[in-house]
């Protein structure tokens, strides 16, 4: 019997806290409506909570490495201070045509390429299978599906998904919460 344990891969900007492009400081963060207690949900139906998000304003010198990381230590405490512990936060934050040229790459970890949701599958013993996935952009369910994931989902978060994004996906729900609610009845 495996060890593995399923996992609830969540993409950061636009399914846990609001989309304001380039977010880096803490004060500017704002979760989703009912997003925490949705978490807290998943958590507690077992599922091994693991953030993957793509940080290109970190290779386009909009914010630094340590502003991105001052910002998810924060986000994984007031989290945790509400029942919802992260099991691991993954990001990228190379983009191929940003001006710092030490992010400035092509890699396997920045959505739809599946390089966050393996190394996480790897370092935490994850059942990717037994997992599921929730973006709110095609490129999240891309990486899903290129990564084994055994279900994907994407949240509109107030934007109009295109029919080929729509697509991509097991289902569409409003937002997050939405979402736990038809999973977990």
């Amino acid at each position: 019997m495996s060890t593995a344990q399923r996992a609830a891969f969540l993409d950061r900007d636009g399914v846990i806290n609001i989309d304001s492009a380039y977010l880096s400081r803490w004060e500017d963060f704002q979760f989703v409506p009912g997003t925490v207690a949705a978490m807290r949900r998943l958590h507690e139906a077992g599922y091994a909570l693991v953030v993957v998000t793509n940080q290109s304003g970190i290779a386009r010198g909009y914010y630094t490495e340590a502003d991105y990381q001052a910002l998810t230590r924060q986000m994984r405490e007031a989290l945790a201070a509400q029942g919802v512990p992260l099991a691991g936060v993954y990001h990228c934050p190379h983009h191929p045509k940003g001006p710092v040229a030490a992010y400035a790459i092509d890699c396997n970890c920045r959505k739809p390429a599946p390089g966050m949701i393996l190394q996480a599958a790897r370092e935490l013993a994850l059942s990717l299978p037994d997992s599921l996935m929730v973006g709110d952009k095609g490129s999240d369910i891309e990486a899903a599906r290129a990564a084994g994931v055994g279900h994907a989902y994407l949240v509109q978060s107030g934007q109009d998904l295109s029919p080929e994004d729509r697509a991509l996906a097991d289902a569409v729900y409003p937002d997050l919460a939405a979402c736990v609610a038809a999973l977990c009845g």
